[in-house]
């Protein structure tokens, strides 16, 4: 049984030198919770990678173990081939964390400015304020900023450093659609000039729009690895969806492509990896009802991968 990871990564990165992030068995315990359980990635450098799975997966003591904020019980982690330590004593990697409580009577452009001094080669504090979006907040005080406001404060002092390595956890929390919308056009400015960003997010369409992988990790292990298309192919191309109408479900697993058959009230919901032959089938026995035919989803996708019963080694082989 072959997993398909290691081929692509050698694809991706190349060699060892060429990769900004590197896990090779990675494990890190809380008492008897395995939060990280044996992670290998790599991500090289220029790649804009998402990082998904449900609350408690293992995302947050990912990003930990990256930081250097905690030390793997097994298992090592690089950063630019060196220890997440002295990738962060060298300014290259700033990160966006979900904690934190704003600094009183501190403006944004001190508390940006300050965070920039810290830093070998940082980028102006007025650039970084637009990159953010946030120039005519320079003069307001922190603590007195909307979450929303709060949030964008957070990414402009995560890349005033001009970091080769961005980490992002969960940035658009807090964050109106709008507001969404211009955090990710910064963020694809940031990532054209070169550098490496990993962020974890809930919003999957997100993942979807802006990385160039999507790793999603469940109970502590990665469980796929891929683009966005991949990981919806390997979750089954289409749904079909008809109205049961008060029939049975009897032989549905059985029709041709069908991958998995969810019953939600009166309506069933078949994954299929060939819509037409179902769709041919389903009217074969008379079962066209309210009849809907739609490609996975990345939701359907994340579904697939982090059910109880979820193949996840079969995935790994397909993505």
């Amino acid at each position: 049984m072959t997993d398909t990871r290691d081929t692509a990564a050698e694809t991706r990165g190349g060699e060892a030198a060429d990769q900004a992030v590197s896990f090779a068995g990675a494990v890190k315990a809380f008492g008897a919770v395995r939060a990280v359980d044996g992670v290998d990635l790599e991500i090289a450098r220029g790649e804009t990678v998402a990082l998904l799975g449900r609350n408690g997966a293992g995302k947050s003591s990912t990003i930990s173990l990256l930081l250097g904020l905690n030390e793997p019980d097994e298992g090592v982690v690089r950063l630019f081939g060196g220890t997440p330590e002295e990738a962060v004593r060298a300014g290259r990697v700033g990160a966006m964390l979900q904690d934190g409580r704003p600094v009183p009577r501190v403006t944004v452009g001190e508390l940006v400015g300050f965070v920039a001094g810290t830093y070998p080669a940082p980028m102006p504090v007025a650039e970084a304020l637009e990159l953010a979006g946030i120039a005519e907040l320079a003069g307001r005080r922190v603590d007195r900023l909307s979450g929303g406001q709060t949030q964008r404060v957070r990414f402009a002092v995560a890349l005033v450093g001009n970091p080769a390595l961005l980490v992002l956890d969960e940035p658009t929390a807090a964050l109106d659609v709008e507001a969404r919308y211009a955090f990710w056009d910064s963020m694809r400015a940031y990532t054209r000039r070169g550098h490496t960003v990993l962020f974890s997010t809930h919003y999957l369409e997100e993942a979807d729009a802006n990385a160039d992988r999507i790793v999603v990790i469940d109970h502590g292990r990665i469980v796929a690895d891929g683009t966005g298309e991949q990981l919806k192919r390997a979750a089954g191309g289409s749904l079909v969806a008809f109205d049961l109408a008060g029939a049975g479900t009897d032989g549905l697993a059985a029709l041709p492509g069908v991958v998995s058959v969810e019953v939600r009230g009166d309506r069933a919901r078949l994954r299929t990896d060939d819509s037409d032959a179902t769709v041919i089938a389903l009217a074969e026995r008379g079962a066209i009802r309210a009849l809907e035919v739609a490609p996975a989803s990345l939701d359907d996708a994340f579904l697939a991968l982090t059910s109880s019963d979820a193949p996840a080694r079969t995935f790994l082989e397909t993505v």
